[in-house]
């Protein structure tokens, strides 16, 4: 297996890849806690992919010679149907996946500096998340600068403020 992988802009014909990262993301241990269906039958869940894509999103997908391994994608939310790392209508909160089999390789840094970059090209101010306690990636969110403005149950809520 090569670690050769490419970028591209998430466009429409990525929804259902981007459901199964969503799947991914929210088994990120690899226990197998939701289904996809539970996921989208979930607002607090659905909201991450329904009507994909929507005016203000944005997203990139990672490929390698076997397809898509991994996405990032970011979509403003409202207080009124916040996502679980909402901090503000006018900071879009991203959700990130990346396949088991490619993990290690550097491909969820690639998404989120694209996401990251995508984003500071748009003029936003910053990206927020929820990463849940003992999920490795948090690490990959703290080097990247994303610091934890609040805390919802076993989940911290972080912020990258850009420039």
């Amino acid at each position: 297996m090569t670690n050769a992988f490419s970028l591209r802009a998430a466009t429409h014909a990525d929804a259902a890849f981007l459901q199964r990262m969503l799947l991914v993301a929210f088994n990120w241990d690899g226990a197998e806690r939701f289904t996809l269906d539970r996921i989208l039958a979930m607002p607090e869940g659905a909201h991450y992919v329904d009507d994909w894509p929507r005016a203000d999103d944005f997203g990139v997908t990672a490929e390698d010679d076997d397809g898509p391994i991994g996405a990032a994608w970011a979509r403003f939310l409202t207080a009124a149907d916040p996502g679980y790392g909402f901090v503000a209508p006018d900071v879009p909160e991203l959700t990130i996946g990346v396949e088991a089999r490619v993990r290690g390789r550097g491909v969820g840094r690639a998404l989120l500096g694209e996401l990251t970059a995508q984003a500071e090209a748009r003029g936003i101010r910053a990206l927020s998340l929820s990463v849940e306690d003992n999920n490795g990636a948090r690490r990959l969110y703290e080097r990247a600068g994303f610091t934890t403005v609040g805390r919802n149950g076993g989940s911290d809520t972080m912020l990258l403020t850009l420039s």
